[in-house]
């Protein structure tokens, strides 16, 4: 179940938010009284409230938003007891303070802002020793591994627990929480609403992600990388496995290259069968790979690794997708100029995306330029791959059939950004930009201008991803509802 939580400075607005919500599908609410004006009329708020309610009056130093004094506090929370309360939320001391009251269930909680303690089970167990109903741990993630640890507690918890880890480094504990057992988790009201590090909002968990649908059998996926924020891959996989009623969910992790080999640790124990992997991470995570295919052999990074009777599979949909894209604007083309074979390709970047561009490129027939802003990058790319190196500063004085981006520049927040000038541009060029988000990138926009054939990030995120769809279920994909998601989500 989800628990929305909700701050308003009145009991009308509060009432009225709780309503709206509960029209949505919302079966809970967190009323967090530290938001509402002084004095607050717990006598108002029960007579109008529509719904359940989990009544909580957080500390500063336990992320509330208001100073007041701990006995006006205390007696709040008491009269919220007496009054019918589904739920009252005290901290450990709080709880030690105020008896019971039968028709409340007592939830006592620690938040940690600074990190996720590592005795978990004994902090737990401090605050069941409080009379607790339901023990709820909310802590900042500073690393991928608290999450899973964190989930490991509310798995083997003996009490019910609702164990969370705050930040963006926590979001799969939010999103885990059911599947573990968790009686419920958290989101916020709205998009920029949130009221503790990390929460996503109701829409987003129980329509995205299908939150309520999620249990212990549910086949997990997800996205690896850092950033991952920007990643529209938890919308192409999530909208299709519920099109296809599939009870399998795809979930963001972000993990800092740093902790790539702890989290990959933990694959087994967090139940991943499937992941993509993005930037930085598709070369480090062969040293996982118990079985590669000749794309990876090849380039030397992956995109995909499958979970399978104890082995880990590693796979490239990159090169495969980016060639399909090019090839499939030849064949639409009245007129193409050429196909591949023979072509003059100029490949900016020298990443892991570019390393599959340039091998897919080099097995059409085509030759092949690379310039990086790291010029040694290029030419290690050449040295393993093949192809001529260009400075930075002198890809404009190539001549190119075929541009294709493999740089960030351009990519949202950062839309001003280009990696080409637009005026030098060819009328007839095909101008490839592997940048999805947004789809219509600076580049993307010059070249249309300048008369140039168009190939855009999302053509080719959407093969690869239905490539990737196919190793994860062995199902056909369900691909224009997968190209028309994502196109929708930007506008």
């Amino acid at each position: 179940m989800l628990c929305v939580t909700i701050g308003c400075r009145t009991i009308p607005e509060l009432v009225s938010e709780q309503r709206r919500l509960m029209a949505e599908g919302a079966r809970l609410c967190e009323f967090r009284l530290d938001y509402l004006d002084q004095p607050i009329d717990l006598g108002e708020l029960f007579a109008k409230r529509p719904g359940p309610a989990v009544f909580t009056f957080r500390r500063p130093e336990d992320g509330g938003r208001q100073q007041v004094d701990e006995a006006y506090r205390r007696r709040l929370l008491l009269v919220a007891m007496e009054s019918g309360a589904e739920y009252v939320d005290l901290e450990a001391d709080a709880a030690a303070a105020l008896p019971r009251i039968a028709s409340a269930s007592r939830i006592v909680s620690l938040h940690d802002f600074s990190g996720t303690p590592q005795d978990l089970p004994a902090v737990h167990a401090r605050l069941a020793a409080h009379d607790a109903d339901l023990v709820k741990i909310a802590a900042r993630a500073n690393c991928p591994h608290d999450v899973t640890r964190m989930l490991r507690l509310v798995r083997t918890a003996s009490l019910p627990t609702v164990g969370l880890c705050m930040g963006e480094l926590g979001t799969p504990s939010r999103l885990l929480a059911g599947r573990a057992g968790a009686p419920f988790t958290y989101a916020c009201a709205a998009s920029g609403q949130p009221l503790a590090p990390g929460q996503l909002t109701f829409s987003e968990m129980s329509q995205l992600y299908r939150y309520d649908q999620l249990g212990p059998q549910t086949a997990l996926y997800g996205v690896i990388g850092d950033p991952i924020g920007h990643s529209r891959s938890p919308l192409v996989h999530n909208t299709a496995f519920a099109a296809m009623g599939l009870d399998r969910v795809y979930v963001p992790f972000r993990v800092p290259p740093a902790d790539l080999a702890v989290f990959l640790d933990d694959a087994e124990e967090l139940g991943l069968r499937g992941l993509s992997v993005t930037i930085p991470h598709k070369q480090a995570v062969l040293a996982v790979v118990t079985d590669a295919d000749q794309a990876v052999r090849e380039i030397g990074a992956a995109n995909t690794l499958v979970w399978l009777d104890g082995r880990v599979y590693a796979y490239n949909t990159d090169q495969a997708a980016a060639i399909d894209s090019l090839v499939a604007v030849l064949e639409s083309d009245p007129d193409p100029t050429a196909p591949l074979a023979g072509m003059r390709a100029l490949v900016l970047g020298a990443g892991g995306a570019a390393k599959a561009i340039v091998h897919g490129l080099h097995q059409a027939g085509a030759q092949v330029l690379i310039s990086s802003r790291t010029r040694a990058r290029a030419e290690q790319l050449a040295a393993d791959l093949g192809g001529q190196v260009v400075d930075w500063d002198q890809r404009h004085d190539e001549y190119a059939d075929v541009l294709v981006n493999c740089t960030p520049l351009g990519m949202s927040p950062h839309v001003a950004a280009t990696p080409y000038d637009g005026g030098r541009l060819r009328p007839g060029m095909i101008v490839f930009d592997t940048v999805y988000n947004p789809e219509h990138t600076l580049l993307v926009e010059d070249a249309r201008r300048q008369g140039c054939t168009v190939v855009t990030g999302i053509e080719m995120f959407v093969r690869q991803a239905a490539r990737q769809f196919r190793l994860f279920t062995g199902l056909e994909p369900p691909l224009e509802l997968m190209r028309s998601t994502l196109r929708s989500d930007e506008q």
